[in-house]
């Protein structure tokens, strides 16, 4: 089928979408329906940990196919009791609750904290949330959520959000009152444009947190699944938890998320939480294999020295045609354009089959697969020099 022929009106717009029909992948490549091979350097937004069609998913998912989808979620299965023990062995939590999307966990997570509230403080509701952060697009969520586009859209929101600002402890203590039961902030701000929190204040706002007696809430569904080269991006500035979320790399492709809790933080009632396929075998299967792979020390090693080489590669080339910072960690990257042109740079590379993301007009970020290569690294630096150089030649001439 070529794209003349493909039904694009009934899908609903949502989105812009270029004029492509992917219909295959592998590891860090993405082939349209015309033949044209592209080098993603998006990977679904962080999902595809291992690459596009990975084997060792795909070979848990067949044969996990043949034996069990689901039995509900209101019985045990295996798969899921597995992936459970296996992320509290790899963890400070205790207890998990499998999901099907991000916003999903970060949704049970708001309703936990609230729960824990209910319960130990005074019915205590409020949850502070930070400018810039994203949670996910369901009400509660996009209510958590500090992204300006969201303000104005499904009024009323859901109340209880207050923002304070990254990296600012005294934000967050001016906001602490005692309708006040929680802290939850993205130890990177991803679609903000990838703005790290820092240790130190990671630190802090721990510490803040257990001086009020408040919970601590990390969203990790982009960070976590050995993203920033720790299985969870806390493990970077030393500090425990109460609560976290997880989502996109935890199924290496396949919609999986989870609500991880301390046992004393663990209050759902029964009838407080479910889904219908929450938890299934087949997805936990995936997750699985996944999390087996990742977990290793020599993976999340080479993932932090691929990283530090495709930041000192982006710094180069920024240096080279006059451009801004690199920030982040491991493969979560974003390059400070300084100038509100990341559009126009991801539509030529688009065009010149690589797939790059703009989270903002001046920035670009880069979500590669873990397992990406410095040969694939070198390809996007040619395509990224090859574009800077040509607008930056048309600017002249302009």
């Amino acid at each position: 089928m070529n794209i003349a022929t493909h039904p694009f009106d009934a899908l609903m717009e949502i989105t812009s979408r270029p004029q492509a029909v992917f219909v295959r992948g592998e590891g860090s490549f993405l082939w349209d329906d015309s033949g044209k091979r592209y080098l993603d350097f998006i990977q679904g937004w962080a999902v595809n940990c291992l690459g596009h069609s990975p084997p060792v998913v795909a070979e848990a998912l067949a044969a996990q196919s043949k034996l069990l989808l689901t039995p509900s979620p209101a019985f045990y299965n295996g798969p899921s009791l597995k992936l459970a023990k296996a992320l509290t062995d790899h963890s400070c939590f205790d207890q998990v609750f499998f999901a099907n999307s991000g916003a999903e966990a970060n949704e049970g997570a708001i309703k936990l904290a609230r729960k824990y509230g209910a319960l130990h403080r005074s019915d205590a509701y409020e949850i502070i949330t930070f400018e810039g952060g994203f949670h996910g697009r369901t009400l509660a969520t996009m209510s958590a959520s500090g992204k300006k586009a969201f303000e104005p859209l499904f009024e009323p929101k859901v109340p209880g959000f207050p923002k304070a600002q990254l990296n600012d402890l005294a934000s967050v203590e001016r906001l602490i009152s005692d309708k006040t039961i929680a802290v939850m902030l993205e130890p990177i701000q991803g679609e903000a444009g990838v703005w790290p929190a820092t240790p130190k204040f990671l630190r802090e706002l721990r510490d803040l947190t257990k001086a009020h007696g408040l919970l601590l809430i990390v969203d990790e569904i982009q960070t976590g699944m050995g993203r920033t080269g720790k299985l969870f991006d806390y493990e970077n500035a030393g500090i425990e938890p109460d609560i976290m979320t997880l989502g996109k790399g935890i199924g290496g492709g396949v919609p999986l998320a989870a609500l991880l809790a301390t046992e004393a933080v663990s209050c759902f009632e029964h009838g407080d939480q479910g889904g219908t396929f929450n938890g299934n075998p087949l997805m936990c299967a995936a997750g699985l294999a996944v999390l087996q792979a990742v977990a290793e020390s020599c993976f999340l090693k080479s993932v932090t020295d691929t990283g530090l080489y495709l930041e000192s590669e982006l710094q180069r080339m920024s240096a080279r045609h006059g451009l801004g910072e690199v920030r982040g960690r491991g493969l979560l990257l974003a390059l400070d354009l300084r100038m509100p042109i990341a559009a126009s740079i991801v539509a030529q590379a688009f065009e010149d089959g690589v797939l790059l993301n703009a989270p903002r007009p001046d920035t670009l970020r880069l979500m590669p697969a873990l397992n990406v290569t410095r040969e694939e690294i070198a390809a996007i630096i040619d395509a990224l020099d090859a574009i800077l150089t040509r607008m930056g030649a048309a600017r002249r001439v302009a």
